[in-house]
């Protein structure tokens, strides 16, 4: 029954509100929905104080409508009283005499005071806000898209929260296009009022006189409060919703209601309240003006920042304690610690002292995402990450975190404290330090937390320095991933595929190959970005190939021809893969040139000529790289690995698959360009 109720009131109600348009009401019914009508603006105006971010009260716009209607509908519904009867209710006619207070002129300019309030300030910014709003927020849609498809492949969120995101970007963009279109509302019925207003007093001074037999006096007297408490009932709500308005607009999205936000951020600075209570103080001297408001308020200021400083101390005091209790009782420099700082940590991150914050809990927390992240890689590529250590470091520059691989340097960055990342072409007009961000090579800002709203409004995508730390690690953990798998992974791994198929392990190892030969391939595997999450297939393969060879790169190739269809799956867009070709008679000049090597199988030919060969393929993959296309290098599988060998060190890398790898999954194969041994010819 309740879900009924609320799904019909709605449009029961609007019904109603069309009938107020037609069917003359009573005075008693004319002063329920008029008391109605403000305290649902009231009720509407407290909604948007509560709400935490504008998406949660995304109804708005329409209700915004109705509300618009329902207050026409009253203003026709006391017009016709008003005229018709001189009369239009206890409600009307004890604001008008309230707002009067005895002197028609005082009334009258205190209601024009509300009018000029609503329509020129509160209205008319409201009505700025939304549209600015609803242009930055769809200018910003792409970023966020591309924001969100990051994080998706960096295995940060996972295919479902990727989804919830891009509908949360498409119902803001919504939104904000709705409440550009609804902030027109609220400006027509301001006017509207005002029109109404106007007509009211003219034509019921004419109906007083012509009608009823009135004096001048009497009339202008009796229609003038009717019309001002007429005013004031629909006026009132009216500003309420304006105001309601403007704050759903301008309100950024949080994780705190506004009251709490704005009373926490008010008081953040100590500073600003000392000199604000010592300026107050300072007024108070001044001759003629009254000191005891001015004494009473820098008092209350300079209180309200002698409390904060205490709180300061005490947190210090509390961080200080907490610090000195989780303390090792041994000392720092017993053999078990020094061995412990000696060893080589596999993965390692290192934080300036300033942003330790991060791993100190909360929903951001770095220790978290990063087993997260852990889960996401070995579901995509197969293996099992090193725990990742993390460690404060004082000789690093403040912000800087350090990302090591095996005691090596790989990555560095800067994620400044109280900070958040704006990426985007328009920031020249927010306050910050201007950087690339080090994964993708956008070009970013680092802004204030508090300007995260305005950075939104201006197209920019916004993210959390834990998120920037994130991306970064899972991109140096991908590059590294080779380095990463040690001889303990590759026997853990085994011995899982031992659980699900014991045959295809015993034939392989040890009869056939060590467990350091197997590493060997997987490692040449990984530098590749192949997964190797099919451990059965791939040492059936090794198998079969080691019967005849155990040599490395022979072990690779039958390793990728067991995996054609899942590397070629992993570079197709649209169901279509885009090869960059080798032309018939250079390819055929590097099957003559090829000669094996300790290193592998490698192309002899003029130095000159491999030059141009490079040149060549890096112009094809730019050309289609510029046209959104993300092309793979498809050759004869004998020389697979020597093309790769060759292109791999060069800037503009791209795979290289064969040609059974790259039909191994059917499917349609577009070629966009040829590789040739001087020019360059693409399709």
């Amino acid at each position: 029954m309740s879900s009924l109720v609320r799904a019909l009131g709605v449009p029961i109600g609007v019904v109603g509100i069309l009938l107020l348009l037609i069917v003359p009401i009573p005075a008693p019914l004319l002063d329920v929905l008029i008391i109605i009508n403000i305290l649902f603006a009231l009720v509407i105006l407290l909604t948007t104080m509560f709400v935490t971010k504008p998406l949660d009260f995304s109804v708005f716009p329409s209700l915004l409508l109705v509300a618009t209607l329902f207050r026409l509908g009253l203003n026709v519904a006391s017009t016709r009283l008003v005229l018709g009867e001189a009369h239009a209710g206890a409600v009307i006619e004890a604001f008008g005499t309230v707002a009067v207070g005895g002197s028609l002129i005082i009334g009258a300019v205190v209601f024009l005071i509300l009018i000029v309030i609503q329509f020129v300030v509160v209205t008319k910014g409201a009505e700025r806000v939304a549209e600015v709003g609803a242009r930055f927020t769809l200018d910003a849609m792409p970023g966020k898209q591309m924001a969100i498809d990051a994080e998706l492949n960096a295995g940060l969120i996972t295919e479902e929260q990727a989804k919830e995101r891009r509908a949360t970007v498409a119902a803001e963009a919504d939104f904000y296009g709705a409440m550009d279109g609804a902030s027109k509302f609220v400006k027509g019925d301001a006017i509207a009022g005002i029109i109404i207003i106007i007509i009211n007093i003219v034509g019921g001074i004419a109906i007083g006189m012509a009608q009823m037999g009135m004096e001048i006096g009497e009339a202008v007297e009796t229609y003038t409060l009717l019309t001002i408490g007429d005013g004031l009932v629909t006026q009132i709500p009216a500003l309420l919703m304006a105001v309601s308005t403007g704050m759903i607009v301008t309100r950024s999205t949080a994780d705190e209601q506004m009251g709490t936000t704005a009373s926490r951020q008010l008081v953040q600075s100590r500073q600003a309240l000392m000199i604000a209570g010592c300026a107050a103080i300072a007024m108070a001297l001044i001759p003629g003006m009254p000191p005891l408001p001015f004494l009473i308020v820098g008092a209350s200021l300079l209180l309200i920042a002698l409390r904060l400083r205490r709180a300061e101390r005490s947190d210090a005091l509390a961080a200080t304690a907490a610090e000195a209790a989780e303390a090792p009782a041994a000392a720092r420099d017993s053999p078990e610690q020094l061995i412990e700082q000696m060893r080589v940590h596999a993965l390692e991150i290192r934080l300036a002292p300033d942003i330790v914050d991060l791993v100190t809990g909360g929903p951001d927390d770095l220790l978290g995402r990063v087993r997260a992240l852990r889960r996401t890689i070995a579901l995509d590529l197969g293996i099992v990450v090193p725990p990742v250590r993390t460690r404060d470091s004082v000789e690093l520059p403040s912000g800087t975190y350090v990302i090591r691989v095996a005691g090596v340097e790989a990555g560095r960055g800067v994620v400044p404290a109280g900070r958040v990342l704006a990426l985007g072409d328009r920031l020249d007009s927010l306050p910050g330090t201007p950087i690339t961000e080090p994964v993708f090579g956008l070009a970013g800002r680092w802004i204030a937390a508090e300007l995260r709203h305005a950075a939104e409004l201006a197209g920019a995508t916004v993210i959390d320095r834990t998120s920037v730390v994130i991306t970064h690690l899972s991109s140096i953990v991908q590059s590294h991933a080779a380095r990463l798998l040690s001889r303990e992974d590759v026997r853990v791994l085994t011995e899982g595929v031992r659980g699900v198929s014991p045959s295809a392990v015993e034939e392989l190892t040890p009869s056939l190959l060590s467990l350091a030969e197997v590493q060997r391939v997987l490692q040449a595997l990984l530098a590749e970005r192949v997964p190797i999450t099919d451990l059965a297939r791939i040492y059936e393969a090794l198998a079969l190939r080691a019967r005849a060879s155990t040599d490395a790169e022979g072990l690779v190739e039958a390793a990728r021809t067991a995996l054609g269809p899942v590397i070629a799956e992993r570079h197709r867009e649209g169901g279509v893969l885009r090869v960059v070709m080798i032309d018939p008679l250079l390819e055929q000049s590097m099957l003559e040139g090829l000669r094996p090597s300790e290193l592998g199988s490698q192309i002899v030919l003029d130095p000159a000529r491999i030059e141009q060969v490079i040149a060549s393929c890096q112009s094809v993959v730019r050309q289609a790289v510029d046209r959104g296309l993300d092309p793979v290098v498809v050759c004869a599988p004998a020389l697979r690995s020597a093309v790769r060998r060759l292109l791999s060190p060069h800037p503009d890398g791209v795979a290289v698959l064969s040609y059974q790898e790259a039909s191994a999954a059917g499917g349609e194969i577009e070629t966009v360009g040829v590789i040739r041994g001087a020019e360059t010819i693409a399709s």
